[in-house]
């Protein structure tokens, strides 16, 4: 009888945990759902070349409203169909982080897409960061960002020279928890880098301690985060990499990050569907090591069929 009552407290717990995940990805489909018919109205702005890849920089539609400025990274070397890449870049940063990978990429057979997140765009289409004493309109922003790049992945797909089977999504921190969510609920894509994912709202923005100056702020508006951690907490990335089946994982976490601790990383790895990996470097959140771009390129090379990033750049840098 013990044993009956055990098994029926295991099953409970495991059906509220399933049922509370997919309640997640419900909510998650919900604030991403957009019309994919809408024109994407891509304007060229300004275009260069870089021996055999032609970067553009561009503007399309959001479907949240104004415009959204990006990179379109064009190998032009080859006429045949390309896999096809969108970046998301780290919430410190725009754009412009992985441009010189994208290049790098193009020489191995990818197309490229590179937003701006709604907080990072060029005028006039820029929108403030709402603070975090209003949550709802911060979680609104936030979402406008998923929303274009799931945008981006339609403007990849809208290209003759791309190949709809062999997408992939490169992520940064905030990028990272964007690409998350992206592989649970839009299948169309591959493959996912997940660089240094902060796993929960509460990780970051409770519970990380590496950084003094941050720690001592917390206490002064810590009502403020607590609210804005139960509003953002609706979208934290370890509730969506266990339905990111059959889009393969790849995760980079530092060993020296500051933001949280070993055991946050371990956990969301271990939480993420199969299949998956992971690489550890000597290096703090930003992941500046040339290490971590290599493992990248050679991991897309596995995932989408590109060529040799390697080869490529021992004939470029002669080494």
């Amino acid at each position: 009888m013990l044993k009956k009552i055990l098994l029926l407290a295991i099953w409970l717990v495991c059906w509220q945990a399933t049922s509370a995940q997919q309640s997640k990805l419900d909510f998650a489909r919900q604030l991403l759902s957009y019309d994919q018919k809408l024109p994407l109205d891509v304007k060229d702005v300004a275009s260069f070349e870089r021996g055999g890849v032609n970067v553009q920089d561009i503007t399309f539609a959001s479907p949240k409203g104004g415009r959204v400025s990006a990179y379109l990274v064009v190998p032009t070397a080859s006429k045949s169909k390309h896999a096809g890449v969108v970046f998301g870049h780290w919430g410190n940063g725009n754009r412009t982080e992985f441009l010189p990978e994208a290049l790098l990429l193009a020489e191995a057979g990818v197309v490229s897409v590179l937003i701006d997140y709604p907080w990072e765009r060029t005028a006039p289409w820029w929108q403030g960061m709402p603070p975090l004493a209003e949550p709802e309109k911060r979680m609104e922003c936030y979402v406008q960002a998923l929303t274009d790049l799931r945008r981006a992945i339609d403007l990849l797909l809208a290209r003759s020279d791309v190949d709809s089977k062999r997408i992939g999504y490169v992520g940064h921190s905030f990028g990272a928890q964007w690409g998350a969510i992206l592989a649970a609920v839009d299948k169309r894509m591959k493959a996912a880098v997940l660089m240094a994912g902060v796993p929960t709202a509460a990780a970051l923005w409770l519970e990380s301690t590496g950084d003094a100056s941050w720690v001592a702020f917390r206490k002064t508006i810590r009502p403020q985060i607590e609210k804005f951690v139960e509003v953002f907490a609706k979208l934290d990335a370890i509730d969506f990499v266990s339905s990111a089946a059959p889009v393969s994982l790849l995760f980079q976490f530092a060993r020296q990050e500051r933001i949280m601790t070993e055991t946050d990383m371990q956990k969301y790895f271990q939480t993420a569907s199969q299949p998956k990996a992971v690489k550890w470097y000597d290096a703090g959140h930003e992941l500046q090591d040339f290490q971590a771009m290599i493992d990248r390129a050679d991991w897309l090379q596995k995932q989408l069929g590109i060529r040799s990033v390697t080869k490529i750049m021992k004939r470029n840098f002669k080494i």
